[in-house]
């Protein structure tokens, strides 16, 4: 569609405005579209959850709702690597049309709280909403304790094309460090407790970002041989749900590392 609708910037100027309102700061709001745009984004990220008016979620949907639908969308049908369930595609995870996607998350499982960050956590929120904040929170909140490593939780999408989002902590290594045996019991453990929960749901299709391999620090490849192994091996021994497993990778790199455990030689 491209361009800027004519009251997109009306809903933007509301949503930033209702956001510097709420922290009680004087914050200069820049003229142009993009640099306000910009700016909401860092608002959204650093907001802690609490109470939303329901004109606000209303127009932020609306909003974000409509960035989703001009994105250059992804469907399982246009995926071309495919072996059996397994699927691999290069992009944003942000614009795949699937059941669930899989969020690399901290253990607070609120999200990124850093600005525009460039993690998946943030990308995930960004999109998504404030709502999906104010889930975790509440799971947060009735949990009563950190998110535990290896483990996983189910929330709504909300302005994502996806239906859900599946959060997950992964193992953390110390700069400098190899991962020890317990990382990688603990990394395959985040791939099946998101598998679990996916059959438990009746899903179709999850795709996987390639977790703890950002700041978390766990070697790309070794992480990949882990994922691809636990979810064979998960698609193998039990009876799901699952049609379809992608693999999401962003950058060349980690392509070509999938491409090679999924598909050796084989570029067919």
């Amino acid at each position: 569609m491209g361009g800027i609708r004519i009251n997109t910037e009306e809903q933007l100027d509301y949503l930033v405005n209702y956001l510097i309102d709420e922290r009680g700061e004087n914050i200069d709001v820049p003229d142009d579209y993009y640099s306000k745009r910009s700016l909401l984004r860092a608002l959204m990220n650093v907001r802690l959850p609490m109470e939303l008016s329901e004109e606000f979620l209303n127009v932020q949907d609306e909003f974000l709702t409509y960035e989703t639908l001009n994105k250059d969308l992804t469907s399982i049908d246009n995926i071309d690597d495919v072996k059996d369930k397994i699927m691999l595609w290069q992009g944003d995870i942000v614009t795949l049309k699937v059941d669930a996607i899989v969020n690399a998350a901290n253990s607070k499982l609120l999200g990124c709280f850093i600005p525009h960050h460039n993690c998946i956590d943030n990308v995930i929120h960004s999109a998504a909403g404030l709502q999906l904040r104010q889930e975790c929170n509440e799971i947060m909140q009735r949990q009563q304790s950190d998110e535990e490593i290896g483990k996983a939780k189910i929330t709504g999408a909300y302005n994502l094309p996806s239906k859900y989002v599946i959060h997950t902590v992964g193992p953390a290594i110390p700069q400098g460090l190899k991962p020890s045996n317990r990382d990688k019991v603990l990394l395959a453990s985040c791939y099946k407790s998101c598998l679990d929960i996916a059959s438990n749901h009746e899903l179709d299709s999850i795709a996987f970002c390639c977790i703890s391999t950002g700041v978390f620090n766990f070697p790309q490849k070794l992480a990949a041989q882990i994922a691809v192994e636990t979810v064979e091996k998960y698609l193998k021994d039990n009876e799901t749900s699952l049609k379809h497993v992608i693999f999401n990778v962003f950058d060349d790199e980690s392509y070509l590392v999938y491409k090679e455990l999924l598909f050796g030689d084989d570029n067919g």
